[in-house]
């Protein structure tokens, strides 16, 4: 059983103690949360015990640290697991600034270190994957990745997010970068505040249309918007040289209701974690396999640096109103 300690007790460190501890291989051994009453309680229903991340360093028993606490902290908390000799399992944005990230390449580029961009592990999108590395369609052209949240996160979140292209269309531009197996060259962004002026009034925006280009020509488009009205909208459409593959939405059920009206199916599912708790279970059963000598990270620093370079050109493009040149 490998020892993992978990750095942050809030509602995305909840569910990865919950798939930590459900896992053969891993024991959840402490939580580290500033505040004492959430990490408290999390250690109560996990079995763990709560410490300090000092204690945690340094205590060569625990194989590896989970880092799910607020933005701010993820490279440094990296920085020093990677360290004290811990793997380390992030969730992203590697960071807010790209080019304190990118200093960071020295000790991160080689550590064992897998990013949290969970959607690489959803069954829908690794079977829309595998069709388009197995040729059904032919050479992808063209992608289309549609990603909508049902409501939008309070301000006061917004505030201390990094903004919709860092908190949000992050998940989506590593997706592109991962089905289109090319980076982008360029990068062009429109966005508004449509849906909360509130959000507006804070400098961020809440509805996005970024397009990227690859050196060879493929194009794709991501669009985000923090309000859906009709549930967690998570679609992606990848367009070839002989057909089109694509991963609709997720259903609560498969139940249709048919009447003389036509015929109605179930809601799609409203959260993100309802939508990708089965890619939140096989991430950690990667992260397992990592710390187990099994597998090699298949998301590691360099994809969270990239990922973030396009959320930082889409904030450039947005602000100048140009593309920008990677």
């Amino acid at each position: 059983m490998l020892k993992i300690a978990l750095l942050g007790a809030g509602r995305i460190g909840k569910i990865h103690a919950a798939n930590a501890v459900a896992h053969p291989d891993l024991t959840l051994s402490h939580v580290v949360d500033p505040v004492e009453a959430a990490a408290e309680a999390l250690a109560r229903e996990t079995g763990a015990a709560v410490a300090t991340l000092e204690a945690v360093l340094a205590d060569e028993s625990v194989a590896a640290v989970i880092v799910a606490s607020t933005t701010d902290t993820h490279l440094d908390y990296c920085l020093a697991a990677h360290a004290a000799g811990k793997a380390i399992f992030c969730e992203k944005p590697l960071d807010m600034d790209l080019a304190r990230a990118s200093a960071a390449a020295g000790p991160l580029a080689g550590a064992r270190l897998l990013l949290g961009f969970n959607r690489r592990f959803d069954p829908n999108f690794q079977a829309l994957k595998a069709r388009l590395d197995a040729g059904a369609v032919g050479g992808i052209e063209t992608l289309q990745i549609t990603s909508n949240d049902p409501a939008p996160p309070p301000v006061a979140y917004v505030k201390v997010s990094g903004g919709l292209f860092k908190d949000m269309a992050i998940h989506d531009f590593d997706m592109a970068r991962w089905l289109l197996d090319e980076e982008a060259c360029e990068v062009f962004a429109w966005g508004s505040a449509l849906v909360d002026p509130a959000i507006g009034a804070a400098g961020d925006i809440d509805t996005a249309r970024t397009l990227l280009r690859t050196a060879s020509g493929k194009l794709c488009v991501i669009a985000n918007s923090r309000r859906s009205g009709f549930g967690y909208d998570q679609r992606i459409e990848a367009y070839a040289s002989a057909g089109m593959v694509r991963a609709d939405n997720v259903l609560e059920s498969s139940v249709q209701l048919w009447t003389e009206t036509g015929a109605q199916a179930d809601r799609f599912q409203n959260f993100f974690l309802e939508r990708y708790a089965a890619a939140y279970r096989a991430e950690m059963a990667h992260f397992a396999d990592i710390l187990a000598g099994r597998a090699q990270s298949s998301i590691g620093y360099a994809d969270g640096l990239a990922a973030l370079s396009l959320a930082e050109a889409a904030g450039e493009s947005l602000r100048s109103g140009k593309p920008v040149k990677l």
